[in-house]
């Protein structure tokens, strides 16, 4: 006599996964639902074991999908005292263990005390056909929602949108680009440098950094920055900002600090933007005056 299965029939986890990897519902308890639709993909994948996959508030609740369908159900706990954004950053490996590629997920406005559920499609491989686990959790992200930046959809109510680049390296020296654009109905006056606080994983501020006007000592090329100089910025135009700094180790502790929260003058409404920060043992900071973002 042939021995029983023990794969659970096929109907049976189709229903769990499609819970596992679709769209969750709140339960009251203050679990919001920040998924997006269930997808086929979440709907056809296979149990997988996703023990250790969770870090700094993020939990791989499960993964599925069939070859470039790949989905993975991210459950993101909050427990800080108001609402936060969280960025996800997943690594995707083969399976022997060779990285091959990264996902970034945004999840939005998780409450206080509250779990958000959320589904990301991957459009690749996260389960071997084994059922193996291809990704882990690399690096959690989180500011505060109100200070988030917002560089699409409806302007903030500040009438300006602040956002950080990519940045750029070369032979120790990193550059991150901070582009301000006056989306409002009226015209934005700027001044001088941007108010630049740094910030650790905890998310207070990094006290031994000395955030400089200029990035001429840094950059270690005078006149690289230009002189600050009045800006008034008319609806629809933009200025351009940046952060400088070296990841030069000599003697002392390194500092690694995700986050900038920036105010584009005094009084402005911050907002936290996450250049990760390894400035070495050098403790500066370099900020750019405002210029006048080129047209086009």
């Amino acid at each position: 006599m042939r021995p029983a299965s023990l794969t659970p029939p096929a109907a049976l986890v189709g229903v769990l996964l499609l819970t596992a990897c679709g769209t969750a519902e709140g339960d009251g308890d203050g679990t919001a639902d920040g998924g997006t639709p269930s997808s086929t993909a979440c709907a056809t994948a296979q149990p997988v074991d996703t023990t250790g996959l969770e870090l700094d508030g993020v939990r791989v609740d499960a993964l599925g999908g069939v070859g470039y369908d790949g989905c993975a159900a991210l459950s993101v706990t909050n427990d800080e005292a108001k609402a936060h954004t969280y960025t996800v950053t997943l690594s995707v490996t083969s399976e022997y263990g060779e990285a091959q590629d990264s996902l970034t997920e945004t999840v939005a406005s998780v409450p206080p005390g509250g779990t958000v559920r959320h589904t990301l499609d991957a459009h690749q491989p996260l389960v071997t056909p084994q059922g193996q686990a291809l990704v882990r959790i690399l690096k959690v992200r989180s500011v505060p929602t109100d200070e988030a930046p917002a560089p699409g959809g409806p302007c903030p109510e500040s009438g300006i949108r602040l956002t950080a680049d990519q940045g750029d390296a070369a032979m120790g020296l990193r550059v991150v680009g901070l582009l301000l654009e006056n989306c409002g109905t009226t015209p934005y006056r700027l001044d001088g440098y941007p108010e630049v606080d740094v910030l650790g994983e905890d998310h207070d501020v990094v006290t031994d950094v000395k955030v400089l006007d200029g990035s001429d000592d840094i950059a270690m090329s005078p006149g690289t920055d230009g002189p600050p100089r009045p800006l008034d910025l008319a609806p629809g135009e933009s200025a351009r900002s940046s952060l400088v700094w070296r990841n030069t180790v000599q003697a002392g502790t390194p500092v690694n600090a995700p986050y900038a929260r920036v105010r584009a003058k005094p009084g402005a409404d911050p907002v936290t933007v996450t250049p990760e920060l390894d400035l070495g043992t050098t403790g500066k900071l370099g900020v750019g005056p405002w210029q006048p973002e080129a047209a086009g």
